[in-house]
């Protein structure tokens, strides 16, 4: 590309002229202008006028932070900008490197000289623009080879200079941690600085430093006691108070000296700031002192009183740091927290939200949860989802520790789901699943409200709740031995409907109907078994009895077997069957097992609905839901056989079928009966894994060998198959339509009867008619709520249920939770320090302790070649005393002087085997001499290693703060 013309560089387009233009634009052209100006930067770049690189470098910038545009390849042309004498030039191109460049920027080290040469200029704004430079792409290289010019600025006469110095500092110590032994003196010694710019940047960084390892800086809480007390800069005591709320707990004498100070400052400053760090701090750290405690309640009282809804916020947030330890201070204040739930600040309602559950007990739980759904009903969708999660989490807390009555809670979950903005159908999925594997007692009221999920068709309309439906199909498949009515549920988990569903979903839909199915199938073979016994014993008594009883033995097992549970047939109404206790802690068979019975027929109309509407997914292109639907073909097909015509069958044929059938339905269903139950978080982890399994495979040729086959996208599934020509959304009523090829009015009274029963479930009727994508509204949720006087419920439940925190006495006993050994919650993984840190914290402690750190560090605190050569060159810090001996003492470093001597001895010999090797003509003698000294070089490497790996038992020492402090 051409370098510009003349003509291009007078006429070349501004700052001002690139902004105006992008404003012009619409967000049609706004990327093809923006294009344009591209080109004119990349040809106006390459100019020899530093004018014109400086403004087209300029113009490139403002897009790189506006537009996201890569700068990268302007990276040479900045360093040149930075090179040019005139301010502004630098400037721009200052500006340019602090934005684009990197520790991957191959030009980085080029600037070096030239920051270095900027850090020593006379002009202050020139050296502000380095040092600002330096703190933002500071590497360790940069980092090593400036520290000496940030340690000259860091006295510099100008105050301008020398704060920023200070600043800088922060930068060296985290890329450069050896710079601690040349800059931290300086650092010390500045807390003692009259001006208040100095001590501000001064606690700034020793604020930072503090909140990554604040032991090492116990050693210097008297300086900072005393700008507590001294200082008038509030801006510097908020610092110093962030600094003690993490220095008091590690050294339980501080806090006794510093709470006074505080709760002074409370009482007397007028600001706002200051009074909340106060607040903070008391709560945080001093929480043991009750009269600190009650000032801090006071001024929380005040903000809360406030109009201003920024100190609103703050004293809400203050009450929640109190919480966990001092509920009676949310007590307190429980009548405004609870009126800001209505509070127009989103950040407010979250506030007051999380009070409400924090306050929220096993005696009041359940009429927290009712007012705050009510909430969530005229709630925005936001804070509605807020409310909910909130109530998830809270009762889901230690293994539902919280929760006497789960049928309530089951029941609440069914509610929850129904409220329409509703947006945490993984969350009561979750909950749903894991309640149904650790209690037995809810079983039965959680497969009434996984039915009435699956009914509700205005559910599978939501993307949201997807998988809160599958966790219902999983329920009623897994216990359907609680459920009222088993056929109802075959309907529910097999209606056209489900179509609209995600594959993942609907492959669950398949399972639990297919443990519906078996269930129903092994149930009928049990009526079976049993009537056959009542007849053997009947046949066993006619001998003595007469021809009377006989016939009316036989007409009771007549009419049993004509009352028997058809769920085709309309005149029967489903009925409510409980599930009996025991009294020993079991539960008895439910009771439709009991009081109805399968016929024939209604087995037969399932294995024909569930044939019907999965056959057309055998030729599905989802593999799992192709799979699944073969697998259930292949048994209805291994089935039937049982339930076909017997007077068309043989009589040894009929009874070799039963005997297989009823194997094939026994082998699966206990397969199916086995109990599932939760498993550990860590229960991976605990499993060995094979030595002949290779976990660490490479996988690269993967690609290569599977790179021709398509797979379909997940969510992409087709009804049409090779095997239907048509599509299989369908109804029931069309299915026995096209069974039945001679229609009769008996059973088009029956599919007219079942419609109008289940209208839901059907399509259209009409051909020309097409299927709306809108849903009926959800089953209403406020049912038993009064949406009305919602403040007035609040402050109801405030002053009675908030205020009892004993558990009452429930005439129901609290069911059996199952709690794993392990526990339950994912173990917390602690975050090692890096290497960094650990050298930054080890070369402070050094410096501030002296010898007595020595040992401890040396050990725990691993230091590079570079450290440990300058370790015992480096001078100790000598903090200043103050009028008040507020200095932390330190220890002279006391050397061995035999290992002086030895050193100089060491020394003398070197020069004289030099001297020696100068004098001496002959090169084999000097020669042997290398050798040897090698050889003598090679044993002490040697017996220096064996001193490092041989274990001292050093105990590393705690730093003590001075008792006229405490």
């Amino acid at each position: 590309m051409a370098s510009p013309s003349l003509m291009d560089t007078l006429f070349q387009r501004s700052l001002d002229d690139i902004i105006k233009g992008v404003r012009q634009q619409q967000s049609s052209t706004e990327s093809i202008f923006i294009s344009k100006v591209i080109e004119e930067i990349r040809r106006e770049i390459k100019s020899t006028d530093l004018q014109t690189k400086s403004t087209a470098l300029q113009k490139l910038t403002y897009l790189n932070s506006i537009h996201f545009i890569d700068m990268s390849w302007a990276s040479f042309h900045a360093i040149e900008c930075i090179s040019s004498p005139t301010f502004a030039h630098k400037k721009i191109g200052y500006v340019a490197i602090s934005q684009s460049f990197n520790e991957s920027t191959p030009v980085i080290l080029l600037i070096s000289n030239q920051l270095r040469k900027d850090l020593k200029s006379s002009n202050e704004f020139e050296v502000s623009l380095a040092l600002d430079c330096l703190s933002r792409i500071g590497t360790v290289d940069l980092c090593r080879d400036l520290t000496s010019e940030v340690f000259t600025l860091m006295s510099s006469s100008k105050v301008f200079v020398r704060k920023k110095g200070i600043g800088v500092v922060l930068r060296l110590f985290e890329k450069y941690p050896d710079a601690v032994r040349v800059c931290f003196k300086k650092l010390v010694e500045s807390l003692e600085g009259s001006d208040s710019q100095i001590v501000s940047a001064v606690v700034g960084v020793f604020c930072e430093l503090a909140s990554k390892d604040p032991r090492s800086y116990l050693p210097l809480a008297p300086e900072f006691y005393r700008i507590l007390v001294d200082s008038k800069n509030n801006w510097v005591l908020i610092k110093v108070l962030k600094i003690f709320a993490k220095l008091a707990p590690l050294e339980p004498r501080l806090a006794k000296r510093m709470v006074e100070p505080i709760c002074d400052h409370m009482r007397k400053t007028g600001a706002k700031s200051l009074v909340f760090e106060c607040i903070r701090t008391v709560v945080t750290s001093f929480t043991e002192y009750e009269s600190a405690m009650k000032l801090a309640a006071e001024k929380i009282r005040e903000f809360l009183m406030e109009d201003d809804p920024n100190l609103k916020y703050l004293g809400l947030h203050a009450v929640t740091i109190m919480a966990p330890k001092h509920l009676w201070a949310v007590l307190e204040n429980k009548d405004v927290v609870i009126q800001s739930l209505s509070d127009e600040d989103p950040n407010i309602k979250l506030e007051s939200l999380r009070l409400v559950m924090a306050m929220a007990s096993e005696s009041n739980l359940v009429e927290t949860c009712r007012v705050l759904v009510n909430y969530a009903l005229k709630s925005d969708p936001e804070f509605c989802n807020e409310i909910l999660g909130s109530i998830l989490s809270t009762c889901c807390r230690n293994v539902y520790d919280v929760i006497i009555d789960f049928d309530w809670y089951v029941s609440l979950l069914g509610e929850m789901s129904r409220i329409p903005n509703c947006q945490k159908g993984e969350e009561i999925e979750n909950q749903l699943i894991d309640i149904g594997m650790r209690v037995k007692d809810v079983r039965p009221e959680l497969v009434r409200v996984g039915r009435d999920l699956l009914i509700d068709p205005a559910l599978l309309g939501n993307p949201f709740l997807h998988r809160l439906l599958s966790a219902a199909a999983w329920v009623c498949g897994e216990y359907v031995e609680f459920s009222r009515n088993p056929v109802e549920l075959m309907e529910a988990l097999l209606q056209p409907r489900t179509s609209l569903l995600p594959s993942s979903i609907r492959t669950v839909y398949m399972q639990s109907a297919f443990k519906v199915l078996i269930f129903c199938i092994r149930s009928y073979f049990l009526q079976k078994e049993d009537m056959t016994s009542e007849v053997s014993d009947l046949a066993s008594k006619r001998e003595c009895s007469e021809s009377s009883d006989l016939a009316t033995g036989k007409a009771l097992v007549q009419s049993d077997q004509d009352e028997g549970f058809n769920p085709r047939e309309s005149n029967q109404s489903y009925e409510d069957p409980s599930v009996v206790d025991t009294g020993v802690g079991q539960t008895s068979t439910p009771a439709f097992m009991e009081e109805k019975s399968f016929m024939h027929e209604s087995i037969v109309n399932l294995l024909n609905l569930m044939e019907l509407v999965l056959g057309p997914l055998s030729g599905s292109l989802d593999v799992e839901i192709q799979e699944r639907a073969w697998n259930v073909l292949g048994f209805i097909e291994l089935v039937r056989q049982e339930f076909s015509n017997p007077l068309i069958q043989k009589e040894a044929n009929l009874e070799r079928e039963k005997v297989i059938a009823s194997r094939v339905v026994e082998w699966v269903h206990d397969a199916f009966s086995e109990e599932l139950g939760p498993v550990s978080v860590t229960a991976q982890d605990r499993v060995l894994i094979p030595d002949e399994l290779v976990l660490k495979e490479n996988l690269t040729d993967l690609e290569a060998i599977c790179g021709g086959v398509e797979l379909p996208s997940p969510g992409s599934f087709s009804f049409t198959t090779p095997y239907y020509g048509e599509s299989a959304g369908f109804s029931v009523s069309n299915l026995q339509g096209e069974e039945d090829s001679e229609p009769s009015t008996e059973s088009t009274s029956l599919i007219t009867e079942h419609r109008k029963r289940h209208g839901l479930y059907y399509l259209p009727s009409e051909k020309n008619k097409i299927l709306a994508n809108d849903y009926p509204p959800a089953n209403d949720p406020s049912s038993g709520i009064n949406t009305n006087d919602d403040t007035e419920d609040l402050v109801k439940l405030a002053d009675q249920s908030l205020v009892s925190k004993r558990k009452p006495n429930h005439a129901k006993p609290r069911p059996v939770v199952v709690k794993l050994e392990g526990g339950d919650a994912a173990p917390v993984v602690s975050k090692k320090p890096e290497l960094k840190d650990d050298l930054l914290s080890g070369a402070i402690r050094d410096i501030l302790l002296g010898n007595e750190a020595k040992a401890a560090s040396s050990q725990s605190n691993p230091y590079d070649k570079s450290s440990s050569k300058r370790k015992g060159k480096a001078k100790l810090v000598i903090l200043p005393d103050s009028k008040e001996n507020l200095a932390v003492g330190e220890q002279p470093n006391h050397e061995n002087p035999s290992s002086r001597r030895s050193q100089h001895r060491g020394h003398g010999k070197e020069k004289s085997r030099k001297s020696r090797g100068k004098k001496n003509g002959d090169g084999r003698e000097d020669d042997g001499e290398k050798e040897r000294e090698k050889i003598r070089d090679h044993h002490g490497r040697h017996k220096s290693r064996q001193r490092a790996d041989a274990p001292i038992n050093v105990v590393a020492q705690t730093p003590d703060i001075p008792d006229y402090l405490l």
